[in-house]
């Protein structure tokens, strides 16, 4: 089962259509609205067959209308010469939601833009079996591994796995959570709104009479659709979620301001308090930024509300917003292909998704260039930063939740070693040879919750080359050249979708759901998705 730990499994022992939009929603009180029986109209009917598909996966529906997905662009991470340039700093990520979003593309046979593809967030939607920390004193394991990498046997792979803390149930303070719901006409899909309330009627049996849950809506106009009510009401939660309906524009950001203040209403102190943004991303009333909108979300988190991200849906989602609010938010990404992917996210790890142990959580690791020649960080190329921000404190980061594990890897050329990527230089000056027992000096900061201050963890990463990796390491290196193969190959070495699925169905380990055996099938259709080569005269 992917990282994270089981905070409620725990406690239970830009919108563009052919169809025209409605017209805008009264502006509704942010009073209780009625709770109204679930009907047997057209949502009912989505819902079927929604149930009805086959594994719990969904059938998108045929579209008349172009895509507008949007994606951010960024550039690989470039290799860089450990003599001039020894040290790389950025802050952890515990976003999956590129490769749930991966995965819907290719499900329904076709390849995914470059840009949809985050490679750590392919590597981090995995467990990798950390040994876990000990006490919530120091929150954090680091394991570290070097070994050949599968591509090139010259050069080396190291992963760096950090372990979060798992809080023991008896700990697990009251949530107080506000579901803030998208129900714009961009929403009325069977793979948005329907599997979207399926999914949250998941974890209605998991909360507690401690636990606050409250539902706010948006379209035109913004609702309270359920007030801040305790858990153990699940009845009354049912109905509220059975009651939503799809139609009108989207306001997206006057229902980020409702949904805030229903948190602080029922601000719990010293518990989990938390607006999970559930939506296509499709913003095209009021404020519409993406820079605005993570600005508000950035000043609204001081007030001690982070926020998570739900992505749902094909055609119009705007990815690029849900991560950049998620990032702003102090919280993180997930995209819902499916309604296991629901329960995986909102039950199964709930703790990861909602719990923070740590925040501004940061890496640096200092290569020895007395032994390393080059080096190339894999991914986190929305959390690469300056040398310089690593000690300060004022500059954010990545949290971690409860339980969660996350996953780091560098290719590396050693010192001598062929398969460097940057020829010499002529005139380069010789490196004065230093610590040769050590490949490099890993440095981790994070803020405990509600501190202000940095604590520091330190630790030597020895130059050891094992012979072999191990199955969690090829595992890993699987998922990361699978992203790199969609991403355009440039660092792949040759190393296709083929050898990807091999490499990674010799890593399975216990597997448990199959979501090792997934991938393995992912790359399989990627390959026989590409463009056949011509034949050989």
């Amino acid at each position: 089962m992917p990282g994270g730990g089981a905070l409620y499994r725990r406690l239970a022992g830009r919108a563009t259509s052919s169809v025209p939009a409605p017209p805008p929603m009264p502006v509704a009180s942010p009073s209780p609205a009625p709770l109204l029986s679930p009907g047997v109209a057209p949502q009912a009917m989505a819902e079927a067959k929604l149930a009805a598909a086959p594994a719990g996966r969904f059938a998108p529906l045929p579209r008349d209308m172009p895509e507008r997905e949007n994606y951010a662009h960024r550039d690989a991470n470039p290799v860089h010469l450990a003599a001039t340039d020894p040290v790389s700093t950025f802050g952890l990520d515990v976003d999956t939601g590129s490769y749930t979003n991966v995965r819907r593309m290719l499900d329904e046979g076709r390849l995914p833009p470059a840009d949809a593809v985050r490679t750590e967030e392919f590597i981090n939607y995995f467990d990798y079996g950390y040994a876990p920390p000990t006490t919530k004193a120091r929150p954090f394991s680091v394991t570290t591994e070097l070994a050949p990498a599968p591509w090139n046997a010259d050069r080396r792979l190291l992963l760096v796995g950090v372990q979060g803390y798992e809080v023991p149930a008896a700990e697990i303070p009251a949530a107080n959570l506000v579901f803030l719901v998208d129900v714009s006409g961009s929403m009325d899909a069977p793979d948005k709104l329907p599997l979207l309330k399926a999914s949250l009627r998941q974890i209605v049996p998991k909360l507690r009479a401690r636990d606050r849950i409250s539902l706010v809506t948006y379209a035109g106009a913004t609702c309270v659709a359920l007030p801040s009510t305790p858990g153990d009401q699940h009845a009354r939660i049912v109905a509220a979620i059975d009651a939503l309906g799809a139609g009108g524009s989207t306001n997206g950001a006057a229902g980020i301001d409702l949904a805030y203040a229903q948190a602080a209403k029922g601000f719990i102190k010293g518990g989990v308090n938390r607006v999970i943004l559930a939506t296509d991303g499709d913003f095209n009333v009021g404020t519409v930024g993406v820079k605005a909108l993570s600005d508000r979300i950035a000043e609204k988190r001081k007030s001690g509300i982070a926020l998570t991200t739900l992505g749902f849906g094909e055609g119009n989602y705007n990815d690029d917003m849900a991560v950049e609010l998620a990032d702003a938010g102090n919280g993180s990404h997930h995209y819902i292909d499916s309604l296991a992917e629901g329960r995986r996210v909102l039950v199964d790890e709930m703790s990861a998704t909602l719990l923070t142990i740590a925040k501004d959580v940061k890496v640096q690791v200092e290569f020895n260039p007395a032994v390393v020649a080059e080096y190339r960080l894999v991914g986190y190329e929305k959390r690469v930063l300056a040398r310089e921000d690593f000690n300060n404190d004022a500059v954010d980061a990545g949290d971690i939740g409860a339980g969660a594990n996350v996953t780091a890897l560098y290719e590396i050329t050693l010192k001598g070693a062929k398969g460097a990527r940057i020829a010499p230089l002529r005139y380069g000056a010789a490196t004065e040879s230093r610590g040769s027992g050590e490949l490099a000096f890993l440095r981790l900061r994070y803020k405990a919750p509600g501190d202000g201050k940095s604590q520091l963890i330190e630790q030597p990463i020895p130059a050891d080359v094992a012979p072999g990796a191990s199955e969690r390491l090829r595992f890993a290196a699987a998922v990361a050249a699978f992203a790199e193969n969609l991403r355009g190959g440039k660092y792949a070495d040759g190393f296709g979708y083929d050898k990807v699925a091999t490499l990674a169905r010799g890593a399975l380990g216990a597997d448990e759901g199959g979501y090792r055996a997934g991938m393995a099938r992912l790359a399989d259709i990627a390959d026989a998705m590409q463009t056949p080569k011509a034949a050989m005269p």
